[in-house]
Order: C-alpha cells, then structure tokens, then sequence
C-alpha cells in the first residue's frame, strides 16, 4: 500500500513537473510572438488588448478545425496594415475595415471548401511564386514609408522640434533589433523585438517622450474594447484583394512549420483545414475589433529551437494571450509606446516582410522568362504606383468604389499571369 501511495506521489509530481514545462513554454511562444502581434493595431490604430484575445481566440478555433495537430499560434496579419490604412484614410472609421477583414474571412472559408473539392495544386497554377513572391515585396515596400514617419524622418525633415531625438530613439531601437537579430543565439534571437522595445521605451521615458498618466490611471482589470464592423462595398474592395497575397504566405507557414516538426501538414489534416482555421479565426477577429490572424514565421521558429513539437503547448499559449489581453495596465502601457520606438522596429519587420517576397521567387526557382518578368513587373510597378506617382493607379467601378494599390496589383498579377501562360509556351 506504501509503494502504492508513494508511486501515485511521484506520478502526480511528474504532472506538476510537465505542467510547470509546458506553462514555461507556452509563455515562451507568447513573447516570440507578442511584438508582432500588438505591432499591427498599434500602428493601424486598432487595440492592442483586443489583438491579443482575437489571437487567443483564433488559435484555439484554429486547433479545433485541424484536429489539434498543427502546432500553430496565430498572430496579426501584417499584410492587411496598408488596406487598413487606406480603408480609414478613405472613412475614417476603423469598424469599415473590420467590415472588409470579415469578407476576407469569408473568402478564407470558401477557398478552403474549394480546395477540399478540387484540391490544392489547381490553386497553386492560379497563385504560382511569380504572382506571390512580388505581392509579398510589394507589402512590404509599401509599409516603409509609413515606418519611416513613425520614426520621425518626416518630422526632421520638417525641422520640427524634438524631432532629431525621436529620429535618434527609432535608430537605437532598430540598430539593437538588428544587432540582436544577427548575433543573438537561440531564443534571445527570437525576442530581439521585445529586448529592442523595452530599451527603445526605456530610453524615452529618460529623455521625457512618454507620458505614464495613461498607465496611472488605468484600472489593473478591464474588458477590452470590443466594437461591431461596418460594412460598405468599396472597403470591402480594399480589403478583399490583399486575400492573394496572404493565401500563398499561408501555405509557405504551414509547408515550413510541417518541415521543422517532420509531418506533412498540407495533407494532414490538410490545406483546407488549416485556411479553414485561418478563416474563421479572422471573421472572428473582425467580429471583435482586432486585426485578420495569419500564421507565423516566429512560431516556427520557436519550434525549431526548443525541438518541443507538442500542439498542447499552443493552446496553453491561447490562453495566456487571452488572460493578457484583460489586464488594463497591460494595455495601457502598450499604448504608450512613443511612436519612434515602433517605428524603428517596423523599418526591420516591413523589410523583412519584403525580403519573404524575394525568397519566395527564390525558393520556389521562378524562371525569369519573358512571361514571369511582364508578370512580376507589372505586379510591381501598380503595387508602388502610390509611392513615385501623385495618385497610386487604380480602376474607379462607381463613384464610390474603386480598386487601386494593392489590391489592382494582385488582380493584374494573376490576369497577367493566366493569359500569358496561355499565349507563351514556355519549355
């Protein structure tokens, strides 16, 4: 009977023990993720508490519709940043681009039920490396501009007061994330943006750039500030476009997460079932006030280093998202950031988002015939028209809906490449 109770004791130690391990984990995979993932709203304007529940959220939604086998956490979406901003510039209302991000969620839903129909090599001919490779640079050439103002080039360029400190934050910040980036082994690489951050916040609450009343008088527990979308056609025609984009990033994440843990991801539980997940965890976002969800590079990451494949382990991630994301001082503090410390850090995130582009061309082996060069080309060329000309080019459908930008890219991208495929025969 002694062996007995002592044997029980020691198994019911090596729970605590396992449970204690995989809660370490868990908050391991949060921080990993964490920059990324409140870096979205606090640039777009969209709240960083909510962010973090909508990616708690969608990552146990996104579990459930694959079985619990991807070891996935879903964070915010960068690629939908420049539709957000231009869905605001044109409204000025946040709630028309969550109405724009549920259609977009939508549009996840039904190309997975396709995909489970047809199969995903039909998909792929439609959205080959020619087409997604320069759409991925083109999000992130188009986010630079923004980063730079956020770090507070305009600004000096304007001579404004203060303005060479807030310059002088942003190159600090971004000079430790890269430094960090580069010689950093294990996971103090991959928490280069939290490190760069707490310094970048640190420094300019020394030199007097951030005003802590916010912190001091937010309650330590709140709810979230849910708010419903809106809908409106042309927002709708914004944001539905950059969908191209990110549904061939999807299928990068999830061949590459499969890779590091040694499954096949894309066959079990299947494409249609991880864009599924990815689908639904974004109309629920949409639903609440926080950004589309996408999987993560920083994830995978995170995998390779710790060898620790257990999906579990994610969903406990989730969860702590979730509790994060109602503790008001949190989020306030967040808020505070001064906006030359996040600028800093986003030149290094939207370069490397442009970077995944010319890697994906690379990847995947893209000839450069006559036919991939007219496709990238003019894919690049309508992506950045906002950024050399006075107005980016762009199709007006009524006088009030209109497709420009990044969205008229990918739509000449994919027409591009199909009618040439037909008209140039390539050995």
């Amino acid at each position: 009977m002694a062996q007995y109770v002592e044997s029980k004791e020691r198994t019911e130690i090596q729970q605590v023990k396992k449970g204690i391990i995989k809660g370490i984990l868990g908050i391991q995979h949060l921080i990993a993720m964490f920059g990324a993932t409140v870096l979205v709203p606090i640039i777009t304007g969209l709240d960083p508490s909510v962010a973090l529940f909508s990616a708690g959220i969608g990552t146990l939604i996104f579990h459930l519709c694959t079985k619990g086998k991807v070891p996935v956490f879903l964070g915010s979406s960068f690629a939908f940043i420049p539709v957000i901003g231009a869905v605001v510039a044109q409204y000025g209302d946040l709630r028309y681009a969550q109405g724009g991000m549920f259609v977009a969620g939508l549009v996840y839903v039904a190309v997975s039920l396709i995909i489970k129909k047809i199969g995903v090599d039909k998909i792929r001919k439609v959205l080959p490396a020619q087409v997604v490779g320069p759409m991925i640079v083109v999000i992130g050439l188009n986010l630079i501009p923004t980063a730079l103002e956020m770090a507070g080039l305009n600004a000096v360029i304007a001579n404004e007061a203060g303005a060479s400190t807030k310059l002088m934050i942003a190159g600090i910040t971004l000079g430790l994330a890269l430094a960090i980036k580069k010689f950093g082994k294990g996971f103090l690489s991959q928490i280069s943006i939290i490190i760069a951050v707490i310094v970048g916040y640190t420094l300019s609450l020394v030199l007097g750039q951030v005003d802590i009343s916010a912190i001091q008088n937010a309650s330590v527990v709140a709810i979230p500030k849910f708010t419903l979308p809106k809908f409106d056609l042309g927002a709708i025609m914004i944001v539905v476009p950059v969908v191209l984009a990110v549904f061939m990033e999807h299928v990068g994440d999830i061949t590459t997460n499969g890779t590091v843990v040694g499954k096949n991801f894309i066959e079990d539980p299947g494409l249609n079932r991880t864009l599924l997940g990815d689908g639904l965890a974004t109309l629920a976002a949409s639903m609440l006030g926080g950004p589309a969800n996408t999987t993560y590079g920083e994830n995978t990451g995170v995998l390779a280093i710790t060898k620790n494949y257990d999906p579990s382990i994610l969903r406990l991630t989730a969860i702590f998202a979730i509790i994060l994301s109602f503790i008001d001082k949190f989020g306030a503090a967040i808020r505070t950031i001064p906006s030359s410390v996040m600028g800093g850090i986003s030149i290094m995130l939207f370069s490397m988002i442009a970077l995944v582009g010319v890697k994906t061309v690379i990847n995947e082996k893209v000839k450069f015939s006559i036919k991939n060069i007219i496709v990238m080309s003019s894919i690049i060329f309508v992506g950045l028209s906002g950024l050399f000309l006075p107005k980016a080019i762009g199709i007006n459908i009524t006088e009030t809906v209109s497709i420009s930008g990044l969205s008229l890219a990918a739509i000449v991208g994919v027409i591009a490449n199909l009618i040439l495929t037909k008209l140039i025969k390539e050995k």
